[in-house]
This record gives C-alpha cells, sequence and structure tokens, in this order.
C-alpha cells in the first residue's frame, strides 16, 4: 500500500486574530478575537512565531480546511508544527 503525501498550500488566504487579554489571560468581555493579518496562511504562520512564546496562547489563525493537517481554526500548537514543517518544504 502505497503512503499519502500530505500537502499544505501556504499561498492560501489566511487571517491571524488575537484575544483580548488580561493578565496574559484570554478575558472573555463578549467579543471574540480581532484582526491582526489578513493574508496568506504563510505570511500569518510568520507573524504568529514572531509573538513571543508565552502570548502565542492568546493568537489564531483563520483559513479554508486543508485535511488532513490543517482546520478552519489553528491553534498556537498547530501553528508551530505547521511552521516547522514549511522549513522542511
Amino acid at each position: 500500500m502505497g503512503a499519502t503525501k500530505a500537502h499544505v498550500n501556504f499561498d492560501a488566504p489566511a487571517i491571524l486574530r488575537k484575544w483580548p487579554s488580561r493578565n496574559n489571560q484570554r478575558y472573555a468581555n463578549g467579543t471574540g478575537p480581532y484582526l491582526l493579518v489578513d493574508g496568506t496562511l504563510d505570511g500569518c504562520i510568520r507573524e504568529f512565531m514572531a509573538k513571543p512564546a508565552s502570548m502565542r496562547h492568546l493568537y489564531e489563525i483563520h483559513t479554508s480546511p486543508q485535511p488532513p493537517l490543517v482546520s478552519a481554526v489553528l491553534s498556537g500548537e498547530v501553528a508551530v508544527e505547521l511552521a516547522r514543517l514549511r522549513e522542511f518544504l
């Protein structure tokens, strides 16, 4: 049986959003995350990786799903893994 090769389109449209925060925690004041970057998945991952690691839990990337690796909303952990994958491609 042949192995399937997962492909990620890093040129896909994406949006980097940040949750409002207080004391380095998401602040639930009734609003959701706000827009920081409207660009490509690659650009949003680069902007995300430029943030301090201790603050990354406040960010998420919204993009078109690319199963099995990319969901519609990427958490910080997944974005870090995609950044590593991007380095190998």
